[in-house]
């Protein structure tokens, strides 16, 4: 029977400790992935504060529901359905809780506030700014998530924006569409009762569907980074469907309201409707952390021993790379990505993207795409020839800012010119003493 100390052990040392390349069993592998994945999404949604990044998106799309329905009612007006997107939206959860007419009632007044014809003047610019703040805000929130530090350019952000506006009103009428082709398709065999539950499976299951393909495609989408299908399909799967429970739930939860009329009697569906849009923001903003976890598992890889290690192993285990890469270069071998390096040798990927980055700033290694790879793969920068060990350990040892203070005192400056000569003039330092520089 463990104890808690040792599943704490487990938790936060070994599981970390065993990396792809040590497990055999294939069932075991997936079993501490999909921990190295809960471990992870917890952290993240501790430290990354998604709780109160879920109320922020919550505060923005309130105040960009109305612009963003106008948006997109305008595209389906403009397509010739726009009353089969009203009709969706009353057959959506919205439409449980008795909003839709409310919600159309300022979609259509703040159409009629920015039209002369057409979209222009000044409430069209207050309409796109309303639009692009908030979809801007998303992917501040998604990039944040990736520790991605640059967004994508101005242009580039409007360009996607509009797609998505494009492609909500569309996907909605493919919806209904499929749902019509399947009522159609079978009628007239309704007394098949397999057939009937056949249809009424399709047509519940069909929602969950769109779900998961549309939650797949924002986490892919959205950050400005790679995002691989694995990554971002798992946890689309699974917030896709928690999110269809929820709006279920939400409805039961309003016939209740509707019944018993407590609390807050008529106005019971305002904070529902909050309630509603905070937890769906949550649960995107928790997807897109496991969507990170998944991706970047190898990462976290002996995390605590790498914040912790010592100058000379750092240096003993870069040399070893580089003597790696040189080999390869000198039997014209293909170069190898840093994860194929971690995976051929055993290191965790975190320590040697750190190394080889670090030796590519100093002009020992080079970057080359090859073709087939993805990643970047690293070559030797100079003649192999050249490389020595004090080559090398010089260019590290000097990479960085260096005499920026702008009034040293003279003992200072003093120390620094007798230790730069003492490097210089000893091979060894050993009978260098620090009382006489």
């Amino acid at each position: 029977m463990y104890n808690f100390q040792q599943i704490r052990h487990f938790i936060t040392v070994d599981l970390w400790h065993t990396t792809d390349d040590t497990i055999v069993s294939k069932t075991k592998r997936l079993i501490y992935s999909v921990l190295k994945t809960i471990v992870l999404s917890i952290r993240g949604f501790l430290d990354k504060d998604l709780n109160i990044r879920a109320g922020g998106l919550t505060y923005a799309l309130i105040f960009a529901i109305v612009p963003i329905l106008a948006m997109v009612l305008a595209v389906a007006k403009g397509f010739g359905f726009g009353e089969v997107l009203e009709v969706q939206l009353q057959n959506s959860f919205l439409g449980q809780m008795n909003v839709v007419p409310m919600i159309m009632g300022f979609v259509q007044r703040y159409l009629d506030t920015t039209q002369g014809g057409a979209f222009i003047g000044v409430g069209l610019i207050i309409l796109l700014w309303a639009v692009y703040s908030f979809f801007r805000t998303v992917e501040q929130s998604f990039n944040q998530i990736w520790n991605v530090q640059q967004s994508r350019s101005a242009l580039r952000q409007m360009m996607n924006y509009i797609f998505i506006l494009f492609l909500i009103p569309i996907l909605m009428v493919v919806t209904s569409g499929l749902s019509i082709l399947i009522n159609t398709a079978t009628n007239g065999w309704e007394h098949i009762l397999l057939v009937h539950h056949v249809k009424i499976g399709l047509l519940r299951f069909l929602p969950f569907v769109f779900a998961w393909a549309a939650i797949t495609w924002m986490y892919m989408a959205i950050p400005n980074t790679k995002v691989r299908f694995v990554s971002a399909v798992i946890p689309g799967v699974v917030i896709g469907t928690l999110f269809q429970l929820l709006q279920m739930l939400s409805v039961y939860i309003i016939v209740f309201l509707s019944r018993t009329s407590v609390v807050y009697g008529a106005f019971a569906s305002i904070p529902l409707l909050l309630m509603w849009l905070q937890w769906s923001c949550l649960m995107i903003l928790v997807g897109a952390e496991m969507s990170y976890s998944i991706q970047n598992q190898e990462e976290y890889e002996y995390e605590k021993e790498l914040n912790t290690m010592s100058r000379r192993y750092q240096d003993g285990v870069m040399l070893y790379i580089l003597q790696v890469i040189i080999r390869r270069f000198e039997q014209d071998e293909t170069p190898l990505t840093a994860h194929q390096i971690a995976q051929q040798e055993h290191l965790p990927t975190r320590m040697v993207n750190l190394l080889v980055g670090r030796l590519t700033d100093v002009g020992i290694l080079r970057e080359v795409f090859v073709e087939g790879e993805e990643d970047k793969t690293y070559q030797p920068a100079l003649d192999t020839h050249l490389i020595t060990l004090d080559l090398v350990e010089q260019r590290v040892a000097t990479q960085g800012a260096e005499l920026f203070i702008l009034n040293p005192t003279p003992a200072l400056q003093s120390f620094w010119n007798n230790y730069v000569n003492a490097k210089k003039s000893h091979s060894t330092l050993d009978k260098v003493y620090l009382r006489d520089l």
